[in-house]
This record gives C-alpha cells, structure tokens and sequence, in this order.
C-alpha cells in the first residue's frame, strides 16, 4: 500500500521536485490527505508521519542528507517513524530522559533508553530520535533500523489505528556516526515542535476525512431507513443533526486551509493557529463520526458498516501530535503574549 502511494507522489508531499518529491505546500498538502483518508485514516496518518520525518530532512538536513535520504523516503524505500514521546514524558516532552552520549574517540553518539506510543515501529526503516546530550540540550538523531542494539516492545493492543504497528523504540548503547545528527547540536527540540505544526494540519486534515466519509454514509442511510412509516431523513431532528455535523466539517476544514496558508507563509502567528486549527477538527471530527454512528443506530455498531471504524481511528487524535489540552495552552499563551 505504501509503494502504490510513493508512485503516486504521496510519499515526498512537500519536498522538492528534485529530490523526488511532489513539490507541494501545506495548503495542498491538507487537501490530499482529507481526501486519502476518506478511505483509510490509519494508513494516512502513518503516511503523514513518514512525510513530517521527510520535511524535516528536507529543513534541516544537510545536502549530503537529503541527496542520501530523501530520493529513497519518496519512493516509500526507507520508512521514517518520528520518536520524541517516552513513557515519561509525554505532554512535557521537554523533559525526555533519552541520552545521546558523543565518543569522541570515535566520532559516534551512544544512545540509551526508550521511546513510546512510535507509530511504525519495528516497520520502518529510519527513525529522527530527539535525545538529552551531556550538556542538557536536545538533538535530533538518524537511527537506522539494522543499528546493533536497537530493539522494539510488543505491538500495543489499540482501539484504532489497527493497520500499522505502535511500539515502544529502546537503544541500548545504539551507536550511530556523528554525521547521522540532523541540524546542530541541541537544535533537535526547536525542530521537534516546528515539525509539529505542520503534523497537526496532517491530523486535522485526517479527521476531517473521516468525518468527511461518515457524513456521506450518514446521509445516504437516513433517506433509505424507513420508520413510523416514513424515512428518517424527513424527520426535523435528523435534519438538524445532518446541519450540525455539516456545519462542524466546513468550520474545521476552513480552519485547517486557513492555518496550513500560514503556515506556507511564515506568518507569526502560524503556530497558534495551527493548533486552533488541529483542536477544532479533531474535536469536531470526533463529533462528527460518533454522531453518524448515532444515526445510523445499532448498524452503526457493526463492522459490517464502516462508521465504527472511523470512530475508533479518529478518537486518538485529540491525543497525539499534543493533547487539545495542550493546543489551548498553546493559544493561550500567545493570546496574553507580550
């Protein structure tokens, strides 16, 4: 599945043409990942990951890097998988305890301890690991996934998300060559966070697609459903609910495309609205897909519908890429900002 969208230009979304990629920006990018995840958001969601790993090369790698990575990561050759959270941080990643050691009698890194909840795990080939290095300042590492002592946990039994593996990443005296840091030394957690804001569109866009798809099923079955002799869809309170979950899709999209300009744009307050923007889709996106499996009854509870399956992949995204908790206080404090 994931060659078959490489070939089709979905792997590299946002990295230049000459590397491999498409050459898109955010706005596009938000675009085609609602519409692939009309059909499956497990799999897209793996996809966005793979595709902020590669912009993030792209960024801040140097041209060695990307003439190395970059032409393999857009034909889905080399996997990436992101891993920042760690059993004990997840919110206050700033507090991760991964340490990166520099032995300087060989020009390598030594890398121990955990990472947790890393989609793709154990199935990529790559993966941007932010360590703790002796002087306290978070970098970015390439850890290969042949790396002698790189070892993976079981695969997390998960309400959603069902279609790729979430382990935990665990390095026990990973050693990996100086050339493999990304960016400058203590730079990994300013990147982290930058990459973030474009990740955030990605889920957004994600649930809306979800949303988008239970919509559709949603209206299709309220106007073939008869009850009280009548189809359901000519009741008021099922028109209501039809406008609501209509209102809460266009609010949302309109929220991402507007963050994603920004975004393209370097506009300061990109940040914020970024995560105004992941808030409301996935909140509302939820909504939305728990709202048709309402309407749809007790069919919406089977597998044989797909609605349930939409409502178990979606509700994981008020939780990664920051809590919505989170994104409030991410707005909050740039509205009391000096």
């Amino acid at each position: 599945t994931y060659k078959k969208t490489a070939e089709l230009g979905f792997a590299g979304l946002f990295i230049p043409e000459e590397v491999g990629g498409s050459g898109l920006n955010r706005t596009d990018t938000v675009v085609i990942i609602e519409a692939l995840a009309t059909g499956c958001v497990g799999t897209t969601a793996m996809l966005t990951i793979h595709n902020m790993c590669a912009g993030m090369i792209n960024k801040y790698g140097n041209e060695e890097q990307r003439t190395r990575l970059l032409p393999a990561m857009c034909k889905m050759e080399l996997k990436a998988s992101y891993c920042l959270t760690e059993p004990g941080s997840g919110s206050d990643a700033g507090s991760l305890s991964t340490r990166a050691e520099l032995d300087e009698s060989t020009g390598e890194y030594v890398i121990n301890g955990g990472k947790a909840f890393i989609s793709g795990a154990g199935m990529s080939d790559l993966y941007l690991v932010m360590c703790r290095e002796a002087g306290g300042g978070i970098s970015c590492l390439l850890v290969p996934l042949q790396s002698q002592g790189l070892s993976f946990g079981q695969v997390e039994k998960k309400m959603g998300w069902n279609c790729q593996p979430t382990r935990q990443v665990l390095f026990d005296a990973v050693r990996v060559p100086l050339a493999n840091r990304l960016g400058a030394a203590g730079q990994g957690f300013k990147m982290a966070m930058n990459g973030l804001d474009g990740g955030r569109l990605s889920i957004g866009a994600c649930s809306v697609g979800a949303a988008q798809a239970c919509f559709e099923i949603s209206v299709k079955y309220v106007k073939e459903r008869r009850q009280f002799g009548k189809a359901i869809s000519e009741q008021q309170a099922t028109q209501f609910k039809l406008a609501d979950m209509a209102g809460k899709i266009s609010c949302s999209r309109l929220a991402l495309r507007q963050a994603a300009s920004l975004l393209d744009s370097g506009h300061p307050t990109a940040t914020a609205q970024c995560a105004i923007a992941k808030k409301i889709a996935t909140d509302f996106g939820f909504e939305v897909c728990n709202e048709a499996l309402q309407l749809l009854g007790g069919y919406g509870y089977l597998k044989d519908y797909e609605v349930e399956r939409y409502v178990r992949d979606c509700r994981v995204h008020q939780i990664l890429e920051g809590t919505n908790e989170i994104m409030r206080h991410i707005v909050g404090r740039a509205i009391v900002a000096d």
